[in-house]
């Protein structure tokens, strides 16, 4: 918006999308302004949850850019959106499968560092926490936090998502250690810390970051409550020897 500089979203982001497009339909296939018109088309009524809608876009897009030869960044650019609203939809492993074709393909194209490879590996550790491959997510992640660290600097938006990411990762896994647990709640803290400053407690970053916090904070008590019951029995164990 120009007045109060943020995105559109919702209702208003899907009625964008349906004056966009209808202005460059009648354009030739080839005209990019008419396919830049279908990508806000898709994203609007992803933005409005019309999911099912969006997905028919974002195929029929994907395989007209196919079809013309469009640049990979383009091709890429509607896999990653195709792939949240497989997510939105439940399909995950379709997303899954999408998500790991777009994260190697960045990587191949772009090498480690490159801001589209950095969102592509954190898109992909997303899907691999939502199918609880949690071993996968972590050892994708430790690979890369540091790459973003550096690229990005420890305040950017994606390298404070990347290592939310990863504590999810670790605190979520049935088979966490105390250990585990520990670093999750260590690192969300840190994320809160530096979220706060920078995004302000507001931001969606900040507040994910806290409620997970939360979690890893129960899922510790928690394995520490049952620390304690293991070891009172051990502790009858002893006695009745």
């Amino acid at each position: 918006c120009s007045l109060c500089e943020q995105d559109y979203h919702g209702v208003v982001a899907c009625a964008l999308g349906w004056a966009c497009w209808k202005t460059y339909l009648g354009r030739r296939e080839e005209d990019e302004a008419r396919n830049f018109a279908m990508t806000v088309l898709g994203n609007g009524l992803y933005a409005a949850n019309y999911y099912e809608d969006a997905l028919s876009v974002q195929k029929a897009e994907l395989s007209m850019r196919q079809r013309l030869g469009d640049a990979e960044d383009n091709i890429l650019a509607v896999q990653t959106n195709l792939a949240n609203t497989y997510r939105s939809l439940g399909r995950l492993e379709e997303a899954l499968r999408l998500r790991q074709e777009v994260y190697s393909r960045y990587l191949k194209l772009n090498g480690k560092e490159h801001g589209s490879t950095l969102l592509a590996t954190n898109n992909y550790a997303v899907s691999l926490n939502l199918l609880e491959r949690f071993e996968e997510a972590r050892s994708l992640l430790r690979r890369t936090i540091s790459v973003a660290r550096r690229v990005l600097g420890e305040s950017h938006d994606l390298t404070l998502n990347m290592r939310k990411t990863y504590a999810i990762a670790l605190y979520c896994d049935k088979g966490a250690t105390l250990d585990d647990l520990r670093e999750s709640v260590t690192t969300l803290e840190d994320a809160k810390r530096i979220a706060r400053r920078v995004l302000g407690g507001e931001h969606p970053t900040t507040t994910e970051i806290e409620w997970h916090l939360q979690e890893a904070l129960r899922a510790h008590e928690t394995s520490d409550d049952e620390t304690l019951d293991v070891s009172a029995q051990e502790d009858d164990a002893d006695d009745i020897e």
